[in-house]
């Protein structure tokens, strides 16, 4: 039996998971198990509240334009929770379309602009018959960490104040393939338009998600051995 318990919010993930990217649940339960924490799944979707208080941890996936502007006519009464959540430092995954719905708004491959949350501080324009695709590489400037993922988007994006990138793109496209960023990091929300999915491929990343959650939730616990997991390379 576990000694830790964690909650975790799936936002629209039965509408938004066109990627797999379900399978971020699947390595965060892999690594939490090795920290002696178990991992409770609830889907948060349409005309359904979400409360912050009742979770420890939140993924926002991605999918197509369409169930993306369902989602965004929804968003709007999810927004208090979300933002409390963020605010109270507690960990939120954000992937592709849900990286892009936490900013301002994004503009769809039709040329319609879809106002997303606004409770990170970036936007996301379209490109005019192009995508960039392919696997990708960058470097997180803080820890040295690299990070290895696959990119396929229309969108590009554009960090604001208060935003810095998860990382500095060594190959491939990134955000915007202009100012060589990737991802956003804000507190504790990581944000990414790598697919792979993220996590299996990249444990440091989990591992950074998951220590939050827990030393949010039980501030008085010793994680030392937590810490000092170590994260074998699955790429």
């Amino acid at each position: 039996m576990t000694k830790y318990h964690l909650n975790l919010a799936h936002l629209y993930g039965d509408l938004l998971n066109t990627y797999s990217d379900v399978g971020n649940i699947i390595a965060l339960r892999y690594y939490a198990k090795q920290m002696d924490a178990d991992i409770a799944v609830k889907v948060v979707s349409i005309d359904e509240e979400f409360n912050p208080d009742e979770f420890d941890i939140a993924l926002f996936g991605g999918g197509q334009d369409y169930e993306q502007l369902v989602v965004s006519k929804d968003l709007p009464n999810k927004k208090a929770g979300i933002e409390k959540f963020i605010n109270d430092g507690k960990p939120l995954l954000a992937i592709c379309g849900g990286y892009q719905l936490l900013g301002h708004y994004y503009v769809g491959a039709n040329g319609e602009k879809i106002p997303g949350l606004g409770v990170l501080d970036h936007y996301t324009l379209s490109q005019d018959h192009n995508r960039f695709i392919g696997d990708i590489t960058i470097k997180n400037e803080e820890t040295g960490q690299e990070y290895h993922g696959f990119e396929n988007h229309n969108g590009k994006t554009y960090l604001g104040k208060g935003e810095r990138p998860l990382g500095k793109v060594v190959s491939g496209h990134g955000n915007n393939g202009e100012d060589g960023s990737e991802g956003a990091i804000y507190k504790n929300v990581y944000c990414s338009y790598f697919h792979g999915p993220i996590l299996t491929r990249n444990g440091e990343i989990a591992k950074k998600i998951l220590l939050a959650a827990l030393h949010h939730k039980y501030p008085a616990a010793d994680f030392s051995q937590a810490e000092a997991l170590e994260i074998k390379p699955t790429f």
